[in-house]
């Protein structure tokens, strides 16, 4: 899964969404607003949108008449956790990334 996650994002557009959904937390964004701000076509963003969906980053809701695209802070998590798993030989502390995994499984 994360090299699904991190081939979606290896595009200058989707990082740009991902970057921007990512601010926007669980809000998320209309997708008109995110072509206006990105300033590529509809049809564009919703190839990239949907690239980033199928890796599991995103999601979509309907808001009206709207669909608004917001992150997975899960999925986000789940990439990290995977990306740093055995840094500085399991002691990411040393490397200043103090993960407690065991609470984070206990949880």
């Amino acid at each position: 899964m994360a090299a699904r996650m991190l081939a979606a994002l290896a595009h200058e557009h989707r990082l740009t969404v991902f970057r921007m959904l990512v601010k926007a937390c669980a809000r998320g964004r209309p997708a008109g607003e995110i072509a206006a701000e990105v300033g590529i076509a509809p049809s564009t963003l919703s190839f990239h949108l949907s690239a980033l969906e199928g890796a599991g980053l995103v999601h979509s809701m309907r808001a009206g008449r709207y669909i608004r695209y917001a992150v997975r802070p899960e999925a986000i998590g789940s990439l990290l956790d995977f990306l740093t798993e055995d840094c500085c030989g399991g002691h990411p502390e040393q490397c200043g990334l103090a993960v407690d995994r065991e609470a984070k499984a206990s949880a």
